[in-house]
């Protein structure tokens, strides 16, 4: 990502909820499958600093913080199967959707600080609708000014499609009223949004095409994929080729030449995980990536990286980085949440 740090990391989060989502039963009643020990460990290790660091108004501080970090510090719960109505850290979850909501703009529905915050809280918020109980997220009930979870919900995606209209590129950039866009926030912003329309949330058919001929005007025929503007400036980032692979997979535009060639390059560079200069940014979209497009290489990649993650979580369970340790605990958690597969966005 070549964006500015401030900017940049004023960012963070992931997708998809659904009320068929199975909540608070071990990985292996759902897939057959036994999530190996040590990751078991270290994701709740991860889980347990994160609850602790918690501030009593429900967000996340030190470092970036916002409702897009707060979002995806939810997500990682989601991930692993907490249920966020009766779980060990479902008052933990509410907390955080209510600072969420109280920090969205009631008329805007943008969630402020950046477009970054506004993809990754929108992300959030379609992964616990249809999960979390809103009777049990207020507790004096909702009302106008407390909006449920699919309330804030629409308003997060109906601020994202006017943004959008206002973008002669059909995508986005830092601020709502931005004229430029980048692939890295609007990949945040792409896929709230097809998070949210998997959910049920309406989102126009037009809104996704803009923003994947967007894609596809930045991606070049070897696969890499360019940073913001118009066509060019490729270089080997393998986050954007990454996000970009994604927003396709996800848009269900697997038999694009842009998808095919952004997944073959990241396919025969699996061992670069780690390597770029946003590390846990990088790690978070390339596990989607990989799993959507590849689950033979995102195997062999997996393996990395939990020998990576091993070797660097602390002994309080988070995880350093540039972002700050709720940010970076909650990328790193996330980019190992694929080995649960609980969350629709993980589902092939």
């Amino acid at each position: 990502m070549k964006s500015q740090p401030l900017l940049i990391l004023v960012l963070l989060g992931a997708t998809l909820p659904s009320v068929s989502t199975v909540f608070g039963q071990f990985p292996t009643e759902q897939f057959g499958e036994v999530v190996p020990r040590d990751i078991r460990e270290m994701y709740d290790r991860g889980l347990v600093f994160l609850a602790g660091s918690q501030a009593e108004g429900g967000n996340w501080t030190g470092g970036q913080q916002g409702p897009g970090i707060d979002g995806m510090c939810v997500m990682t719960f989601l991930a692993s199967g907490e249920d966020p109505n009766f779980g060990q850290y479902s008052g933990n979850i509410r907390k955080a959707l209510r600072a969420m909501i109280r920090a969205q703009n009631s008329s805007t529905g943008y969630f402020g600080n950046s477009m970054y915050h506004h993809g990754f809280a929108m992300l959030a918020m379609a992964e616990a609708y249809g999960a979390v109980d809103d009777r049990q997220l207020w507790p004096t009930g909702p009302s106008e000014q407390q909006l449920s979870v699919g309330g804030s919900l629409e308003l997060a995606v109906r601020a994202a499609i006017t943004s959008q209209k206002k973008n002669s590129y059909g995508a986005w950039r830092y601020s709502p009223d931005s004229d430029d866009a980048d692939t890295s926030v609007s990949g945040a912003v792409l896929v709230g949004l097809l998070a949210a329309r998997n959910a049920g949330i309406e989102v126009p058919d037009e809104s996704i095409d803009r923003a994947i001929s967007y894609y596809k005007s930045m991606t070049s025929d070897s696969g890499q994929v360019a940073y913001s503007g118009g066509m060019g400036g490729f270089d080997e980032s393998i986050a954007r080729i990454s996000i970009g692979n994604l927003v396709y997979a996800i848009a269900r535009r697997k038999e694009l030449p842009q998808y095919k060639a952004t997944l073959s390059y990241l396919t025969e560079r699996i061992e670069q995980t780690g390597q770029d200069h946003y590390r846990e940014y990088s790690r978070y979209y390339q596990a989607q990536a990989l799993f959507q497009g590849d689950v033979e290489a995102w195997e062999k990649w997996n393996k990395l990286l939990v020998r990576q993650l091993k070797e660097t979580q602390k002994s309080d369970g988070s995880f350093p980085g540039q972002f700050g340790s709720a940010a970076d605990t909650a990328m790193s958690l996330l980019a190992l949440a694929l080995n649960y597969r609980f969350l629709p966005i993980y589902e092939r």
